[in-house]
């Protein structure tokens, strides 16, 4: 007689062998980040790399899949590694935001690349481990599932064993700390950050290659599968690798164990099966958000942010060219539809909607130094509330209201995670909200339906692009406004004052917690506005336009833009929606991604700021006369004094 431990056996041991390619790819980004203070966003895309370097070189090019299996790993681990090495050690002094953003731009530049060299279209691999069962008990276990377990068991122990016999192990646990006194024991720490990214690049490229065959080669799809790692990680405390092995483990059997149990009648009788159906595949994403959640303060201290330096103020500008430029380009936002022909106006529209998700984000990122990686779902629950609330009767721009009203709740619950994380953890937090809420939420009937589309009509008195363009404009300026109103107000001083150092807002008397709070809200009652007014611009509020990756993609525009409250929205909607709109090539479109992301690195590093310096100076002594050296002196420190932005570089 079958009792309940025999149905659950099946389940269990897929989940354990699940469960081991999540610890392997996540005992790599715990070694990354131990080593270097860095948290690798990118990690699922070089997992990617690794799955499709694999099947290149096997099905390809003829290579023994044992042969084609070590050349990938060793190439993506090594290249990969070097690189991020190179970027970790950039931003070794920068805030958390810009940290995120430069892992957020290798994920977005690895995937794009993924996709333009091989194709959108899902690719089937073959297993290339033994997937001949034997029977043991009851169970029917696959080779291939027993290997799996066995090699991530035995990566657990060689870590293990690693950190604690070799010299190079004992020094990866120092040299984020304090690489100085490693060098003091000739122990060069280039060398040991860059063993530790090649070996966690390696388990990266590995857990790909060994999920490809189990899910079809898909860029995205095994960037998000190994982006549920991130839960095992979480777990760990992002630091003991032990831990995060049994993280793994446990992740991927109560991912499966989840299945048996939403299978059961008396769920499927009770409760809604849209919101069933993608609960197991979620569960790593509900780990990792419930455990940064009600974890204490203390369980996740940041690595590596012991000394920040600021980013430089933007240089105040006179208040004639202020309101000079600010008029002309009011003016030519109004007359852009006497400009434009008709069947560009919806672009606008769009770009324009996008103008109030970029305030939101700024408001978050630039002035209180928070990170969010979730404004897309803020922006879909606006969409949805502005439909149903229009559905039941509302007029249009009440709708719009209602769906700010509706979002800022939900950014007031995000900003719970932030009263006692910061930096990369928000980042990982928010990260996980906005995909539980894609993949759980957008389906339902509470959002967008089965079906992932609703009616979002224009209002009655506005159904012309013409007519719906200046609605839009009018939400935009308002939103601008608003974030300017902000930003130059006590309370915009003193969320800038949080960015730099919370600890000396609570010495000053100011709650911190209150100042989060305030952010999280009105970014989210933005964030919900915008995607009301996005939605009538097609007719059509679909889930598909708020996925996860529109999110990343605004973080690193968003850096690109600048950090002027009143010019930083337009360009960053200009740059990602009105631009590409008028480029009709779809090959260059691609490479768009590609360009952004790495944009982001460069600018998150400083090396576009360094090399804009060293330009200056080689171009100004190239111009100046030959002179003594005395005098040369004098005159770079003249140059200096009127230039700030060179004062680093000498």
């Amino acid at each position: 007689m079958y009792t309940v431990i025999d149905n659950l056996l099946p389940f269990i041991v897929t989940g354990l062998s699940t469960g081991s390619v999540f610890a392997i790819a996540a005992m790599g980004l715990v070694l990354t980040y131990k080593t270097s203070g860095v948290f690798n966003f990118g990690h699922g895309a070089l997992a990617a790399a690794g799955a499709y370097v694999t099947w290149d070189l096997w099905v390809q090019r003829g290579w023994p899949w044992p042969l084609a299996l070590l050349t990938a790993v060793a190439a993506v681990g090594i290249v990969g590694g070097f690189v991020l090495e190179r970027v970790a050690v950039g931003l070794a002094d920068k805030p958390a935001a810009l940290r995120v953003v430069a892992t957020v731009g290798v994920l977005l530049a690895v995937q794009a690349a993924l996709t333009i060299h091989y194709g959108s279209a899902s690719i089937p691999m073959d297993y290339f481990l033994p997937s001949e069962t034997v029977e043991v008990g009851s169970v029917n276990i696959r080779y291939e599932q027993m290997i799996v377990f066995v090699v991530a068991l035995g990566c657990a122990v060689g870590l293990a064993l690693f950190f604690r016999r070799t010299r190079l192990g004992v020094s990866m646990q120092g040299v984020v700390d304090d690489p100085a006194l490693l060098g003091l024991q000739a122990v060069s720490p280039i060398r040991v950050r860059r063993s530790a990214w090649m070996i966690g690049s390696c388990f990266a490229a590995f857990s790909g290659a060994l999920l490809a065959p189990t899910l079809n080669l898909d860029a995205t799809l095994l960037t998000l599968l190994v982006v549920q790692a991130f839960g095992a990680a979480a777990i760990g405390r992002f630091d003991s690798l032990p831990l995060v092995y049994a993280g793994g483990l446990a992740i991927g059997v109560g991912q499966e164990v989840t299945k048996y149990v939403v299978s059961k009648d008396f769920l499927v009788d009770n409760v809604d099966p849209q919101l069933l159906q993608p609960l197991p595949s979620n569960v790593p994403f509900l780990v990792l958000f419930v455990v940064l959640v009600v974890a204490r303060r203390s369980a996740f201290p940041e690595r590596g942010a012991k000394v920040v330096k600021r980013e430089r103020p933007p240089r105040p500008m006179p208040r004639q060219v202020v309101t000079g430029g600010a008029t002309a380009a009011l003016v030519l936002l109004v007359l852009v539809p006497a400009l434009v022909s008709g069947s560009r106006m919806p672009l606008y529209s769009t770009g324009l909607a996008y103008v109030v998700l970029f305030a939101s984000l700024h408001l978050l990122v630039r002035t209180s130094g928070q990170v969010s990686l979730c404004q897309m779902a803020f922006a879909a629950i606006g969409a949805a509330a502005s439909v149903h609330a229009q559905d039941a009767g509302a007029p249009f721009l009440l709708a719009v209201l209602i769906a700010g009203l509706i979002a800022l709740p939900v950014g007031a619950f995000i900003s719970l995670p932030a009263v006692k994380l910061s930096g990369v953890y928000l980042a990982i937090a928010t990260f996980g909200f906005g995909i539980l809420v894609e993949r759980i939420f957008f389906p339902s009937d509470l959002m967008f339906g089965a079906q992932q589309s609703q009616s979002a009509p224009r209002p009655g008195w506005a159904e012309g692009d013409t007519a719906y363009y200046y609605v839009v404009l009018t939400v935009a300026l308002l939103a601008v406004g608003s974030l300017v109103l902000v930003h130059r107000s006590r309370l915009g001083r003193l969320l800038r004052a949080l960015a730099d150092s919370p600890a000396a807002v609570v010495a000053h008397g100011t709650r911190a917690n209150v100042l989060r709070l305030f952010a999280f809200c009105f970014s989210a009652f933005l964030a919900g506005v915008s995607g009301a007014v996005l939605v009538p611009v097609t007719g059509s509020a679909s889930g598909l336009s708020f996925n996860f990756g529109v999110s990343l993609m605004l973080l690193a525009v968003l850096i690109l833009a600048g950090r002027r409250p009143l010019v930083a929205p337009f360009v960053g909607a200009a740059a990602m929606i009105v631009v590409p709109g008028y480029v009709t090539n779809a090959e260059a479109l691609e490479y768009l991604p590609i360009v952004f992301g790495v944009s982001a690195v460069l600018l998150a590093t400083g090396a576009l700021e360094r090399g804009w310096a060293a330009a200056t100076t080689t171009r100004r002594m190239a111009a100046r006369p030959a002179v003594g050296p005395a005098r040369a002196r004098a005159a770079d420190l003249a140059e200096a004094a009127e230039t700030p932005e060179l004062v680093g570089a000498r």
